[in-house]
């Protein structure tokens, strides 16, 4: 039996995080056991306390830590790490719905002592066939899961052993930053597909610019300040899965839609480069991508499903 701690930290979650924490209790659990639920509220200003804490009234697993000031999400990171009691963590946020074997699916990958780290296949909820950014959140998650294939990179949900104390306090894309925790004392990261967490995309150019913006500031930091460099940075392979994914997905909207993408994708790598290297912007907090936190409606499918 392989028992975890699981982190969960969250920020003016309350669209979703009942329907997260629903999903959360109800995982298929085999050779794993979750031991204990932690739920970093980090300067929340809507009900997402209250609704933790009556989650927490009715399941022993589930404990509160509500901090007045938002200092980041890696504070609150750095915060689970220290406050976790087993070797397998968990790290999630609140603005997800995990399939029913997702935690089993994670963890139980580390009855091999050479895995350090495992990584969830991210599916968008997003209609495909909504428009240019319905369908831009299934091309970057689709890209993200067939690179990840070849050369695993983490997103969304990620299981790693207690390793290392703390990530970078000034850091965008907590995921990234333990990657070379780990590698670097020689354990291996495993993409889990069959391990899969629901989110959802920015539905509108603002949103989708602040949020790959950020993200690639983020693994800026990380490539010239922890010295890795994240499967998707590389462009050669990008772009290979990206003409195996219009092959097989040949729709003439699909077809006029990528290069549209690819130039907002472009220009949002630029405003990233220029935080990071022209202006040293620090994302250590920053402006919720709205369109992203809703999924208490979502209807939840298969990924073929979604692009038929």
């Amino acid at each position: 039996m392989i028992s975890c701690s699981i982190g969960v930290c969250v920020y003016n979650e309350e669209k979703n995080i009942k329907r997260f924490i629903d999903s959360l209790l109800k995982q298929k659990l085999k050779n794993v056991k979750i031991k204990e639920i932690i739920v970093i509220v980090s300067g929340s200003t809507d009900k997402t306390l209250s609704i933790v804490k009556k989650f927490s009234k009715s399941n022993k697993l589930i404990k509160t830590i509500y901090k007045k000031k938002r200092e980041g999400k890696a504070a609150a990171v750095n915060m689970f790490i220290e406050k976790a009691s087993k070797e397998i963590l968990v790290l999630m946020g609140g603005d997800i719905i995990l399939v029913p074997d997702t935690v089993q699916e994670l963890v139980g990958k580390f009855s091999n002592n050479e895995v350090g780290m495992t990584g969830v296949r991210p599916i968008p909820i997003n209609d495909i066939d909504s428009g240019l950014f319905g369908y831009a959140a299934h091309l970057l998650w689709e890209l993200h899961h067939r690179v990840s294939l070849q050369d695993p990179k983490m997103g969304e949900v990620v299981a790693f052993r207690k390793i290392f104390r703390k990530i970078p306090t000034i850091s965008s894309v907590d995921e990234a930053n333990i990657e070379p925790l780990i590698r670097g004392q020689g354990y291996k990261i495993v993409y889990v597909p069959e391990a899969k967490a629901y989110n959802k995309g920015p539905t509108n150019i603002r949103d989708f610019i602040k949020q790959r913006r950020r993200i690639f500031s983020g693994h800026l930091a990380v490539k010239y300040e922890q010295s890795y460099q994240v499967a998707t940075m590389n462009i050669l392979p990008i772009f290979k899965v990206l003409l195996s994914f219009l092959k097989e997905n040949p729709k003439p909207k699909f077809i006029l839609y990528t290069p549209l993408v690819i130039l907002i994708e472009m220009y949002s790598r630029f405003l990233g480069w220029w935080d990071y290297k022209a202006v040293n912007f620090s994302y250590s907090t920053w402006e919720t991508i709205k369109s992203t936190k809703d999924l208490s409606q979502a209807k939840l499918g298969a990924p073929d499903e979604k692009r038929s």
